[in-house]
């Protein structure tokens, strides 16, 4: 089964002790409608968080506990893990966002974020209309577009081949890299938390400076192992679409990084984990570059994302699953082997999903080691190991009611169930105090 592989190349790129994933079982079948192997993906991600997780509970308590991996529920937790009960969830995307045909091919635009949205109609000089919209893309070729909306500020990527990808220069730099980048310190970090065999998070202060999709997931996966989440956005950010689904278990403030420095840095001082997903000079922009964090708090278990990976012409780029879908050859392998007329992704976005139990995963590795620990993650990274396994076909997975919680979530937004969690460590199941709020529903405080 894929799974393995996926898992074995996922927990080498950890840097994780040998034997500890073969304490992990794969149960359960069912696969998500794909060209790729996405549901072998999904279960292996978790799996490799799960394996963290018990590494860790071996650390504390003397035992490294078993892990059974729901190869069904982790499927579905990449998508929706909310069941709202009568209400509805946001649109997930703004009307402009979408894959529209060029000249000589496709282009994905990513609006939902106003900034973004504003750049692309600014270079189409057209309004937020759909049909509108298409008609003056239909004039350009794709790579002038896409270089045009991404000098402008905003989020666009050409549909490419696995071909032409492995022949761009980004592509060249990510195939170069490892999986995720690594970096451990001798400075030590305190252990005044108080973890125990079905809470191995508990009390764990995590600083989250993350945005859709993989960063939430992975904070959200933290939470719901008992650590204390803050999740920090700037006064003017907003992800309606997602926002039940990622801020379970999360205090959410808002705070703004350049006009109250020393808050963050207060923040940051008492933090055991920073988790954040800004391009790769922006913390570094602001004054908080990696050794002026761990400066602040030595032995900081800090963990990061990049879209487009940590080198190359492309490492400052904005992106998002969406994008990188298209970049990297995915939307264009769907709709080839697929036979269909338009750009074909994967299923759920899958490269944010993975990448999140990763950067989970990598956290949870670098609380085991007790000292300073950086990981780099990005999405190009993740759908580079994607591509290198087989491919599938298969669509065996249906939903029923017994994949939901029994206990009713009292949300921000109205009553709603949550999937049952894919993943049991020993004693640990995945499972949240806090339900899901609204972004700057809490002070930028971690009690």
């Amino acid at each position: 089964m894929a799974s393995r592989e996926f898992l074995a190349a996922m927990w080498t790129a950890l840097g994780g002790p040998a034997g500890v994933i073969d304490r992990v079982d794969f149960r359960e079948t069912g696969d998500l409608p794909s060209v790729f192997a996405v549901s072998d993906f999904a279960a292996a991600a978790v799996g490799a968080a799960g394996a963290a997780t018990a590494e860790l509970v071996g650390t504390r308590f003397g035992d490294v506990p078993a892990v059974i991996v729901s190869r069904r529920l982790a499927s579905l937790w990449y998508g929706w893990s909310i069941r709202p009960e009568g209400w509805k969830m946001p649109a997930p995307w703004d009307p402009a966002s979408g894959d529209y045909a060029t000249a000589d091919g496709w282009i994905r635009l990513h609006t939902n974020a106003p900034h973004h949205r504003e750049a692309a109609l600014r270079i189409l000089h057209t309004p937020a209309d759909k049909a509108k919209v298409a008609q003056a893309v239909s004039g350009w070729k794709a790579d002038e577009l896409e270089g045009a909306v991404v000098q402008s500020g905003g989020c666009a990527a050409t549909m490419r081949s696995i071909e032409a990808w492995a022949a761009h220069p980004q592509g060249q730099s990510v195939a170069a890299s490892p999986l995720l980048t690594i970096q451990a310190s001798d400075d030590t970090h305190d252990s005044a938390w108080s973890p125990t065999p079905e809470q191995p998070l508990n009390g764990m202060r995590v600083l989250d400076l993350t945005r859709v999709l993989a960063g939430p997931v992975a904070t959200r996966f933290l939470a719901g192992l008992g650590a204390n989440v803050l999740r920090i956005d700037s006064p003017t950010w907003d992800e309606p679409g997602v926002v039940p689904d990622v801020t379970l278990g999360k205090r959410c403030a808002r705070l703004d990084l350049r006009a109250e420095p020393e808050r963050f840095r207060h923040l940051l001082s008492q933090a055991h984990v920073l988790v954040h997903g800004y391009r790769a000079d922006a913390l570094s922009n602001l004054g908080f570059g990696p050794e002026e964090r761990r400066r602040i708090r030595p032995g900081l278990v800090d963990v990061c994302l990049n879209a487009y990976g940590w080198s190359g012409p492309w490492m400052n780029r904005r992106g998002f699953d969406s994008l990188v879908q298209m970049s990297a050859g995915i939307a264009d392998a769907g709709m080839r082997q697929l036979r269909k007329d338009k750009p074909t992704p994967l299923p759920v976005q899958a490269l944010d999903h993975a990448t999140g139990y990763l950067m989970a995963a990598a956290v949870i590795r670098g609380l085991s080691t007790r000292k300073g620990f950086q990981a780099r993650a990005s999405l190009a990274g993740t759908a580079q190991l994607l591509l290198s396994q087989p491919r599938s076909t298969s669509d065996t997975l249906t939903m029923s009611d017994s994949d939901w919680s029994d206990q009713l979530e009292l949300t921000e937004f109205g009553p709603a169930h949550r999937l049952r969690s894919p993943v049991q460590v020993g004693k640990a199941f995945l499972h949240w105090d806090r339900p899901a709020v609204s972004l700057g529903s809490s002070p930028p405080s971690f009690t």
